[in-house]
Formats: structure tokens, sequence, C-alpha cells
């Protein structure tokens, strides 16, 4: 008989699977997980479709075809003031989790550490521990999710190769300011960090605020991995499409280990996306889509006994749920998935040692009649 010993012995069936087949089996409104249930505009698929049909079909450069690269430089030109050469700057790539698996293996000898401020995203530990680096976890300031810049700072040590940093943040719907993003500028300032700057979130931010790229931050761009994702900012998650914006170095490091894990992404996507993103309108009209449903979703709950936390940004709505019952978490989850009809996720399942809270979370990503749908069932509390 074949024995394994497993490289990730601490990773199990993620939450998020656990939660959507439990929805599946109750008839459950899902949000949970956090991906759209309306279509992309229909031109994104025309586009895709006439360049399957002028043939190009075929496999790409391996950094991404020079059109889609060309746009994103253009785009975070535009929008962060600086320019990245498309040529030697800009890596197309399949999907952000891709993206940021391959930083990791790029930069993280065995026995670096790594900085991750929780709660965070389920793929940055396990990534981490795959390139034989040291995760060390910082907690962001429970209850309003600020960073914490003292406990980040005593976690630096020499051995300290990266810092992940996820704005607008999933779980919590937190947004880094102008202010705390110097902060981290002058943090890392005297050191050697690589910072892997998650921004997949970019388009959603609201209120009138604006997303502080780390493309922004003259101390910060120079050391940082920008990533970003089609698939969030065009409703499209299950295409697997994004893209990391570096200086000329370490962009060099990262296709080294990129043309050996995925070495490019699939050609008449790419061709598709490239023509789509003349249309500038999709994502600069992305705030106020969302906002629109996030405040309808935050108007449907101010007469129940959830409380409701801030959302600056994401599709993410986090609530407390201490009024309503004093189960934990993952125990809430499961009974509002049962009892109540209502999918979501525990904050908990984003922190390596489920610190809980009694906070939840919501994705507010879908159509009015699905929202609608929720509210009128979770009204009932």
């Amino acid at each position: 008989m074949i024995t394994l010993q497993t490289k990730l012995p601490n990773v199990g069936t993620t939450i998020f699977t656990v939660m959507s087949a439990l929805a599946a089996e109750k008839n459950a409104v899902n949000l949970g997980q956090g991906f759209p249930d309306f279509d992309c505009d229909p031109r994104l698929l025309d586009a895709v479709t006439q360049a399957m049909q002028q043939g190009k079909n075929q496999y790409p450069p391996m950094p991404g075809v020079p059109v889609l690269r060309e746009a994103v430089a253009a785009k975070i030109a535009a929008l962060y003031q600086h320019q990245y050469s498309a040529a030697t700057e800009v890596t197309i790539t399949a999907g952000a989790t891709q993206a940021i698996l391959t930083i990791i293996l790029a930069v993280v000898h065995p026995g670096d550490e790594v900085i991750v401020l929780e709660p965070c995203y389920d793929s940055y530990v396990p990534n981490i521990e795959l390139a034989g680096g040291v995760p060390v976890r910082v907690p962001l300031i429970p209850g309003t999710f600020r960073p914490d810049f003292q406990k980040i700072a005593a976690t630096i040590t020499p051995k300290t190769r990266a810092i992940i940093v996820n704005s607008p943040h999933n779980p919590s719907g937190t947004v880094w300011t102008a202010a705390e993003m110097r902060q981290l500028e002058a943090l890392l300032a005297p050191t050697n960090v690589i910072l892997i700057s998650d921004e997949v979130y970019e388009h959603m931010v609201y209120d009138g605020q604006k997303h502080q790229s780390a493309a922004m931050f003259p101390g910060l761009v120079e050391r940082a991995f920008v990533v970003s994702s089609f698939g969030k900012t065009y409703h499209v998650t299950g295409w697997k499409v994004g893209y990391v914006a570096a200086p000329v170095a370490l962009t060099h490091e990262f296709r080294k280990v990129h043309q050996f894990n995925v070495f490019t992404v699939n050609t008449p996507v790419q061709y598709g996306l490239a023509a789509y993103m003349a249309n500038q309108e999709a994502y600069l009209n992305l705030p106020n889509f969302y906002q629109k449903k996030r405040d309808l979703f935050r108007a449907g709950l101010e007469g129940s006994k959830f409380r409701l936390l801030p959302c600056e940004g994401t599709y993410f709505q986090c609530v407390d749920t201490s009024q309503i019952n004093d189960l934990k978490e993952a125990d809430f989850c499961q009974w509002l998935t049962s009892e109540i009809g209502v999918a979501a996720i525990p904050l908990s399942a984003f922190y390596g040692a489920g610190f809980d809270q009694q906070v939840v979370r919501f994705c507010f990503a879908k159509k009015t009649a699905t929202l609608n749908l929720a509210l009128e069932k979770l009204q009932r509390l």
C-alpha cells in the first residue's frame, strides 16, 4: 500500500465547500462563497467568442498576450500614476490564487518568514508552507480590522522575507487608508522585505473612498508584487484570469516559476479581455454598482438582531451575531443555513487558531431577487 507524508497536515475540506454543500442540501440561499450569481456583460462574451472564431486558440506568449499586458499597464498608469513596462513588468496569470502561490514560490526559501495579517484569505498560509517558509500570523485589530503596526513591527526579523497585505480586505470589508499605506512604507523602508499586495477587490470601494494601491507609493512599489483579478472585476470568477505587476527584477524571478507551474493562460480569453478593457466604464462604475447592493443588504438587516460592521469595500458584509444567540460562529452558520435558510461563512475560518468573535460574513454579489429572498429570511431574526 502506497503511503504519503502530507505536505499540508493542517489542511482539510474548506469551510466554503462544507457550507456550499449544506446550502445545497437545505435549499438555502447561498451567501457564503464569494462569487456572483448574475451574468457578465454579453459584450465580454462576444469579445472572447470573436477571438476564438478568429483562430486565436493556440499557446500565447508565456507572460500573456502583449495587447492585454499593455491594457493592464495603461489602466494602472491612469488610476495609480505608476507606469509599468508591459513587456517586462506585467504578467497574466491563471487567477489571483495562482499568482500568489507563484510569487511565494519565487521569493520564499525554506526557513524564510512571511507575515500574514489575520483574518486572511485561506490560500496564503498553505502557499507559504509549500515553499518551506514559516507563516507569522499577526492579528488585525479585533472589531475594526485595522492594521496594528506595533505588532507588525515586532514580528519583523532578519528572517522576514515578505508580508502579505490585502486591501480591500476579505473577509472584513475594510480598506486601508493612504496614511496606513504610508505607515507600511516607512516600516518597510529599512528592510529587504517583499510586499505581496493582494488587490483583487480594487474596484469595490465605497462612499467616495479611493483604493490605495501599493503602486501609488514609491517606497512600496519598488518592493511590491501587485495582484489583481479580472474574474472579480468582470463577474467571471470561473475564468480564473488575473495579473501580477512588479518591478523588472521581481518579475524576472516570478516568471521563472510561472513558466513551470502554469506556463501561460488561455488565449481567446486574454484577447477578449484586452478588447473589453477599452470600455473603462466597466470598472470605473463598479463601486456604484456594488454599493447599491451593499446598501440594499444593509438596509434590509437594519431591523434585525444582526449588528452590522462597517463595509468599506469588497462584496462582503460582516455582522455580529451575539444578540441572536450564544452559538460559536461555525455552529451559528450551520444553524442559520439549516433553520433559517441562508448560508454564511464564520470569520473564525480565516484565523489559524479559529479565533471566535461571533462574527459571520455574507456575500452580497448577488441578484436583487436573491438578496431580497435572503433578507426576507434573515429579517425573522
